[in-house]
């Protein structure tokens, strides 16, 4: 395993496109966020200590003040689903969105929140997984993260993806346990990741069971060297993958490595490369086409998997 995430985040905290392209996520913003979240109905995703990590003492707590310019959630030792039910006509739709941040901490709004929003408008019901991450020592994560040498982020991330692996696959099985009760096909029910978050989206595409396993799985600008990976299922689900050919981080090989290994194993993918959009752009409007991301996924959303039954 080798690289990347630590000099990439430096340069492009450092970087003044990088600047121009979180100027929108201020505190206020942070702010509304957060009353509206809290509206939202919120499940445990294990009845007692997450498996793994039952020793673990950090307090879950939130930041929105860092150089990344939006509100991040750290310290998750105790898993969670946020729920969104739809806000228009339900289609029996599911989807498990998983922000990104490192595997140090979530950028809970730009790719979780705004994003189940902007699905449940849609008839989509949404599941925003807090999965475990490193343990902060401060309060600012993000400083933690950008401050480290890359050998020893991974030295502190590897342990971790096996966990929010684990939290994935049972925020699945949970969605399909629950589908009646949510009024979801049981048969469309899929995860979603961003950079971080799309590791542990990858690496469920890889290590599921029929009890977890994903209809679809949608990784964004995913860090792909980072994922649990074996040979690809003979049952593997559809694939929508996107990046930017620019993302600071050099990620865009990694979507497009995903994307050739489902193709030769005969499985169905589709892969996005904008010219330019960087990394970490989420539901962020930076006037670029990258800002329509979402609405590509939908398109496809809608003609592979809304047509199934």
């Amino acid at each position: 395993m080798k690289y990347f995430i630590i000099s990439g985040l430096m340069a492009f905290s450092m970087s003044v496109q990088a600047q121009r392209l979180l100027a929108d996520q201020v505190t206020s913003k942070s702010k509304t966020n957060a009353r509206a979240t809290s509206e939202q109905p919120v499940v445990r995703l294990y009845t007692g200590a997450a498996p793994g990590s039952e020793n673990w003492k950090q307090k879950e707590a939130e930041n929105n003040s860092n150089v990344w310019q939006t509100r991040v959630v750290y310290n998750v030792a105790d898993p969670t689903l946020t729920i969104f039910k739809p806000t228009g006509t339900a289609n029996g739709t599911s989807v498990v969105i998983c922000p990104g941040g490192g595997f140090h901490a979530l950028s809970i709004d730009s790719e979780g929140n705004e994003v189940a929003r902007w699905l449940a408008a849609k008839g989509v019901t949404c599941f925003v997984l807090k999965y475990r991450l490193v343990e902060s020592k401060t309060t600012d994560p993000t400083a933690e993260l950008m401050a480290k040498k890359g050998e020893q982020t991974e030295k502190d991330v590897a342990p971790i993806i096996k966990l929010a692996m684990a939290d994935g696959l049972a925020a699945v099985g949970y969605v399909r346990q629950h589908a009646g009760e949510f009024g979801l096909n049981p048969k469309r029910i899929g995860i979603m990741g961003f950079s971080a978050g799309g590791t542990v989206a990858a690496s469920v595409m890889y290590n599921y069971t029929p009890q977890n396993r994903p209809d679809f799985v949608a990784p964004i600008y995913l860090q792909y060297e980072w994922a649990l990976k074996k040979a690809v299922p003979a049952d593997a689900p559809p694939a929508f993958i996107l990046a930017a050919s620019d993302d600071q981080l050099g990620l865009a090989p990694h979507s497009v490595q995903l994307y050739t290994d489902w193709i030769k194993a005969n499985k169905p993918a589709e892969l996005h490369l904008y010219a330019n959009g960087g990394h970490g752009f989420g539901m962020r409007k930076n006037n670029l086409p990258s800002d329509h991301w979402i609405e590509l996924f939908d398109t496809w959303l809608e003609k592979t998997v809304n047509s199934q039954q």
